[in-house]
């Protein structure tokens, strides 16, 4: 997330986290989540609050992926709870898609992107 948010500034990274899970939806390729999930509880067994929150967007991926620490098992448990939780809401709730528009800047149109040769 941190080179991430440097790239698009950290006003935007949800935004921009948000439609690199819909693009890879759309082209039907697995998401392994490994953005640092429960990482400080995994070392000291006690959670923050962003991580709860972050664990909460490993419901859309395939995979979650935690870092080891004397207090994994407890993360593990954490981890599967907030996702059978998250589950229930991401059925009711499925995210819709609308136009990319994470990578538009001032002279990109709003209605697209150019990535390469390929318009999003």
């Amino acid at each position: 997330r941190g080179d991430l948010a440097v790239e698009c500034g950290y006003e935007r990274l949800a935004e921009v986290q948000e439609e690199i899970l819909w693009c890879a939806e759309a082209a039907h390729m697995p998401v392994i989540w490994a953005t640092q999930v429960l990482e400080f509880m995994a070392k000291t067994g006690l959670p923050s609050r962003a991580e709860i929150s972050d664990a909460g967007l490993g419901v859309r991926a395939e995979c979650v992926m935690l870092n080891k620490g004397p207090y994994i098992s407890q993360a593990i448990r954490t981890l599967d709870d907030i996702l059978q939780r998250m589950g229930g809401h991401q059925a009711k709730k499925r995210p819709l898609l609308r136009a990319l528009k994470a990578w538009s800047g001032p002279d990109t149109p709003a209605t697209g992107a150019m990535l390469g040769n390929l318009t999003i």
